[in-house]
């Protein structure tokens, strides 16, 4: 298994400076990480850096709250592709969701859905399992597959706690096959990143990604 192909190595810190930022992005190139995820200031750093690589620049819109209404998240989103962004991973309205609210849930998706009429990128879709309920979690993950998103993302590394097996166990009875898993939040072990790849999973989103791959070669794994 070629583990860095998972790997969405990220630095979401507040106070990341740009020479954190370089360090991600040559470590991540170093292994040929599927991508890094950055804050959206920092997109036009990331994309020149990895400019060449096969390593993709991701950002996250809404983040980490998923409040920010509609025409901030559009424009924060239309901004980043400009920039470089190869993925976006928008978290959604949660309180539109507890509300009951679908059709704002709904309506924001499509709308951020609707820039790949004019941007080519893969669009992540943060749900924050750790604040939701299993029926919760089901009806969110029937939804994104309906919208035609291209991945559900478990966390944001910022709540209660990250992903959990359970919460995959639940996505995995609900998801339609075109939905992928980016698993996020708390994955800092590999057998606990091994146990979510056999579970499903197509990405992990980490802040530990380079002591995975140590950790995984040690074992033998390239």
């Amino acid at each position: 298994m070629n583990l860095a192909s998972y790997l969405d190595s990220t630095n979401l810190r507040p106070e990341a400076a740009e020479k954190d930022i370089r360090a991600l992005c040559r470590e991540a190139a170093l292994y040929n990480l599927a991508a890094v995820c950055v804050l959206p200031y920092r997109v036009g750093l990331a994309a020149r850096l990895l400019e060449g690589s096969p390593v993709k620049t991701c950002t996250v819109i809404g983040f980490p709250l998923g409040a920010d209404g509609l025409a901030t998240k559009l424009y924060a989103a239309t901004q980043a592709l400009g920039e470089g962004a190869d993925e976006i991973d928008m978290v959604i309205n949660i309180g539109a969701l507890k509300d009951r609210d679908l059709s704002t849930v709904i309506w924001e998706i499509d709308s951020i859905t609707s820039l790949k009429d004019r941007y080519s990128f893969v669009l992540k879709v943060i749900v924050e399992t750790a604040l939701l309920n299993p029926q919760e979690l089901a009806e969110i993950t029937v939804l994104l597959g309906e919208c035609g998103v291209d991945y559900i993302k478990t966390s944001t590394g910022m709540s209660a706690r990250g992903v959990s097996l359970k919460d995959i166990e639940i996505i995995n009875q609900h998801r339609p096959k075109h939905l992928k898993i980016k698993a996020s939040g708390g994955i800092r072990e590999l057998d606990f990143a091994l146990q979510l790849l056999e579970a499903g999973v197509e990405r992990l989103g980490t802040s530990s990604a380079a002591k995975l791959m140590e950790d995984y070669q040690i074992r033998g794994g390239r």
